[in-house]
């Protein structure tokens, strides 16, 4: 049945307003694909975040203006529908890659993403590339494994210093006997400064008397010989 002039219109703006926030697609064609196969379809393409639609050439084109979807819609020719999505682009090649795989009705014509046309080839390539969830763990890995390997090793040392103290303290080495000792130390010290300068004054004093006696000997000495010596009469 045709549709109207009024309908097409509306098709074509809810076709337009999905398009408008897409930024990947992935266009393709089929021949004898079933009901079933085609609802199945519709489920796996849902299931990452996209929208499948069977679309007229020309409608989908004009749904297509003004998007970043554009190019990959226009001069279509044949059966033609698209998968589209404002999520992962990996994800929705993914998904399609692998449900082709089992169902040889459906064959790609091209993709899109981020207003790039790319070919068969590539809709292949990117298919096997990493999605964002796993590039986001790899990523968030690299991050943390650094952090990881320092917090252990912050622990660790944190462990081995309380295993330290603890040892210290159950054999008496943080007791307050080490303090009071070298507190002491000081007070020792000067009373030995003391004591051998009360013994140095104490020499000091008795050094003169004990030199003048070996002179007043000597003179007496002298003395005593000069008596000695016999008077002439």
């Amino acid at each position: 049945m045709a549709l109207s002039r009024s309908q097409k219109s509306d098709k074509v703006k809810k076709l337009a307003s999905e398009l408008e926030t897409s930024t990947s697609a992935i266009i393709g064609t089929f021949t004898g694909l079933t009901a079933e196969k085609d609802f199945n379809l519709r489920k796996v393409v849902r299931a990452v975040g996209g929208s499948y639609h069977v679309v007229k050439n020309k409608l989908a084109q004009r749904s297509a203006e003004g998007t970043k979807i554009e190019a990959a819609l226009k001069g279509l020719k044949g059966v033609n529908s698209v998968a589209y999505t404002s999520g992962d682009p990996v994800a929705l090649a993914k998904a399609l890659s692998t449900w082709v795989k089992d169902n040889s009705e459906f064959t790609f014509k091209l993709g899109i993403v981020d207003g790039k046309v790319i070919n068969i080839q590539e809709i292949t390539e990117l298919a096997n590339m990493p999605g964002k969830d796993e590039l986001f763990s790899k990523l968030l890995f690299l991050i943390n494994a650094p952090a990881q390997r320092l917090a252990t090793v912050i622990n660790a040392t944190g462990r081995d210093l309380a295993v330290v103290i603890n040892q210290g303290v159950e054999k008496e080495k943080f007791s307050g006997s080490a303090p009071a000792a070298s507190a002491e130390a000081p007070a020792a010290e000067a009373a030995t400064e003391v004591a051998a300068a009360h013994v140095e004054e104490s020499a000091a004093g008795e050094q003169p008397s004990g030199a003048a006696q070996p002179e007043n000997a000597t003179a007496s000495q002298a003395g005593e010989a000069e008596g000695s010596e016999p008077v002439e009469g």
